[in-house]
């Protein structure tokens, strides 16, 4: 399971590079990426950038992360939104925000931390269940879920 994990976590540590730090302005320590671009198109840009984003808590849901950090996942994707989408000041909060790095990282902590929730394995969708990563079932809780 470690080796479908952690090849989920670069794919999404990619995107989220891609999404908010691939560029550099010349000569300042600035980084920015896709988001900052596509959002300064009006109306449309930051509603598009939101789909990527929407996506990675998406994957983090599947993988196992505790309903905790897709919430967070969750805020961090709806204040990019919300702010990302006033023109300007927006576009400059964008700049420092990094939403989709900071989901990378809830993404990455939540999967690194163990603990009984990684017992149940990835949830269905994924591409490799817990039979094929060698993890026994879940332990029945009782109850209706």
């Amino acid at each position: 399971m470690a080796d479908v994990q952690q090849q989920e976590i670069e794919r999404i540590d990619r995107l989220a590079k891609l999404l908010d730090a691939r560029f550099r302005v010349p000569g300042t320590p600035i980084r920015f990426g896709l988001d900052s671009i596509v959002g300064l198109i009006p109306g449309v840009g930051d509603l598009a950038m939101a789909a990527p984003s929407a996506w990675m808590i998406w994957r983090g849901w599947q993988l196992g992360v505790r309903r905790r950090g897709l919430v967070r996942m969750g805020v961090n994707t709806g204040v990019d939104l919300a702010v990302g989408s006033i023109p300007i000041l927006g576009d400059l909060f964008d700049l420092g925000f990094k939403a989709n790095l900071r989901n990378a990282g809830i993404l990455r902590s939540e999967l690194g931390r163990g603990g009984p929730d990684r017992d149940r394995g990835a949830r269905s969708g994924t591409r490799a269940g817990p039979r094929e990563l060698g993890q026994r079932d879940p332990p029945d809780r009782g109850g209706a879920r």
